[in-house]
């Protein structure tokens, strides 16, 4: 018997797969549980449909992030914070202060998206990822430099 798997199952395979399995296996655990349904050529062609539906959507989306991963590699984000003599900074730079002055510049970001693993504490130049839709990661340069 041959299956359309609607759900992971171990050891069978993923959403979507075709799988042939024994008919038993089929009629009492999948299909009632809603894992999995017939294989026929009605629900092959819509499977099939919906997985090109899918594959438009992740283009698109990937295509939009691109492009703000464009904009967004184009800023320069540059920050001027009191400093000591040795080039540290007295407090830090936070992904909060590096998404307002991408709005500043007119790119909005959510702050929650910039990848900064740990604030910002000395003088210097550095180069933040920022993860965006579709697994896209875009770099932005951060300058920061001391107050006069």
């Amino acid at each position: 018997m041959q299956v359309i798997l609607t759900e992971n199952v171990d050891g069978l395979g993923q959403i979507g797969d075709l799988v042939l399995i024994k008919p038993g296996f089929g009629r009492n655990f999948l299909i009632p549980r809603g894992m999995a349904m017939v294989a026929n050529t009605r629900n092959i062609k819509e499977m099939e449909h919906q997985k090109r539906q899918l594959e438009r959507k992740v283009q698109k989306l990937t295509q939009a992030a691109e492009l703000l991963k464009g904009q967004i590699e184009a800023v320069t984000c540059k920050l001027v914070h009191r400093a000591g003599e040795d080039g540290k900074l007295f407090g830090s730079v936070t992904s909060m202060e590096i998404g307002a002055k991408m709005a500043e510049a007119g790119v909005e970001v959510d702050r929650k998206k910039i990848q900064l693993s740990e604030p910002i504490k000395s003088l210097g130049e550095f180069s933040v990822p920022i993860k965006l839709q579709a697994g896209v990661i875009a770099q932005i340069k951060v300058v920061v430099s001391a107050a006069e």
